[in-house]
């Protein structure tokens, strides 16, 4: 039998799912549902959530409440594991399962980091990301009233920190300034150094490109300067996506095993992630 997915929202994250579950064998398309579309009559095995960031909580809920599977690329760090703790007893009571803050960072990034502490338990880890369009922050500085169009791209210094460049489209009516106030306000920006700029077309400026640099350098038992290095450049959809229906092949397996509840990515079994027979992938990959 076939998975079948629902998506819910499409924009550029969700066109990319729908690609992904097209190209995979194992994958069926339940139907592709916008925000503001009654949920009640989906009916899906698993269903990824493709909304803005800060709207996955009230989706998940609803859906889990139904018995359906869940998928997201939830991307604000510090809330991951409060909203882990939230889905879990909802996922628990319905027998479903959600998997959260899947994209590429947080998500396939988060398991390259958890393997680089494994393998060096002392030492710093680096991600620096970009230069690149940052999905969840042009998202969120679209949300700003009086902004039209918005593009947050982000520039890596070195050492973890990156600097936001945030180019914006205004409103006819629109104040820069109350603008660029509230902008910086916003929690994904107001951690780093940002830079809010007007432009008359964002379209203009528009690329999906990005990448990450993940650095570490640690001690592997008593032995000092081990160094790792992980590099991706990247369409950002694009690998959002597909990470999406890989986790979404892991949450149905975990359910068959009744593991009811939310996870990270870090949680799930990598062989869960991949189509086909377990034990030829054991053989191809170990």
């Amino acid at each position: 039998m076939k998975i079948r997915i629902a998506i819910i929202g499409y924009g550029n994250i969700g066109k990319a799912v729908e690609q992904a579950v097209l190209a995979a064998a194992d994958m069926q398309l339940a139907g592709i549902y916008h925000h503001n579309d009654n949920l009640d009559s989906i009916d899906a095995d698993v269903a990824a959530l493709c909304t803005p960031t800060r709207k996955v909580p009230a989706f998940a809920e609803k859906l889990l409440r139904r018995g359906i599977c869940t998928v997201d690329s939830f991307d604000i760090h510090g809330q991951i594991y409060d909203l882990r703790e939230q889905l879990t007893p909802v996922a628990q009571e319905h027998g479903a399962v959600s998997v959260i803050a899947a994209g590429w960072d947080p998500g396939s990034d988060s398991v390259v980091r958890a393997l680089l502490t494994a393998i060096a338990p002392k030492g710093i880890t680096y991600t620096n990301f970009g230069p690149g369009r940052s999905m969840g922050h042009t998202v969120a500085a679209k949300a700003i009233p009086g902004v039209k169009d918005a593009l947050s791209m982000t520039i890596p210094l070195g050492t973890g920190i990156h600097r936001r460049m945030v180019y914006v489209e205004l409103e006819d009516s629109a104040d820069f300034a109350t603008v660029e106030k509230q902008l910086l306000a916003d929690d994904y920006f107001a951690h780093d150094e940002t830079h809010v700029i007007p432009v008359p077309s964002v379209d203009a400026l528009n690329n999906v490109a990005h990448g990450v640099h993940l650095e570490r350098s640690g001690v592997s038992g008593d032995t000092h300067n081990q160094r790792f290095e992980f590099n991706m450049e990247i369409n950002n959809p694009a690998l959002t996506g597909q990470v999406l229906v890989a986790v979404a092949r892991a949450a149905m397996r975990i359910k068959e095993e009744s593991r009811y509840g939310a996870y990270t990515l870090i949680e799930i079994p990598p062989i869960f992630l991949l189509p086909g027979n377990t034990e030829n992938n054991i053989r191809n990959l170990v």
